[in-house]
């Protein structure tokens, strides 16, 4: 198993699923709820995340070859989108395309209607989540690879799903401060990563530049 691939797609994918910068918004949105009602959306929300993660991943390839896009294409691009997450990360701006424009927020459904939208899609499997699990998985060439993206993932998705559980709890004892410091720290990780993305689709692209 390559453990240098593993890292990164693990770095990746915590930085864009980061269940504690996610946390604020998951109390945002099931504000008024019970905590009974507030575990039973965090299990649908895990559970919602696996199925969706997993469907792009194995499909994914499968979808851009039919519209004539190739890995090199979508990693550039997917390395954009993840670059301007980062950088609203980076400034304390949540990405309107994870988590939604104004006017949407303002048409978010009830408390006990949100596990799957906008929770589950999209700002947790959400355009840059998307594009990093298609781009990794189209990397995982060996057994082992594959396995560890199954691993990553699937720890990661019950990780954010422990951390919604006990969201009422945690919140009370998270700062404000301390989550500022974990979304820049996050944003910066995200950027680096996103760099990478790009530069390698370019490489593919224009073999010039290698």
């Amino acid at each position: 198993m390559d453990t240098a691939y593993a890292i990164k797609l693990f770095g990746a994918l915590f930085a864009i699923m980061n269940p504690i910068s996610n946390l604020p918004i998951f109390l945002g949105v099931t504000e008024g709820a019970s905590v009974a009602t507030q575990r039973a959306i965090a299990l649908k929300v895990a559970l919602y995340a696996l199925v969706m993660g997993a469907v792009f991943s194995l499909a994914g390839s499968a979808v851009l070859k039919l519209f004539g896009i190739t890995i090199a294409d979508f990693r550039t691009a997917g390395g954009l989108v993840l670059l301007l997450i980062a950088l609203n990360m980076l400034n304390g701006d949540h990405s309107s395309s994870h988590h939604g424009s104004e006017g949407e927020q303002e048409n978010f459904p009830d408390a006990a209607s949100v596990a799957f939208y906008p929770l589950t899609f999209p700002i947790i499997i959400g355009p840059g989540t998307i594009a990093t699990l298609i781009v990794f998985a189209g990397q995982a060439e060996t057994a082992a690879d594959k396995i560890a993206f199954g691993v990553v993932f699937a720890g990661l998705v019950a990780l954010l799903g422990l951390v919604f559980y006990f969201a009422a709890d945690i919140g009370k004892h998270l700062s404000e401060t301390a989550r500022a410091i974990m979304s820049r720290l996050m944003g910066m990780i995200l950027a680096a990563i996103a760099v990478g993305m790009i530069t390698t689709g370019l490489k593919d692209l224009l073999p010039g530049l290698g």
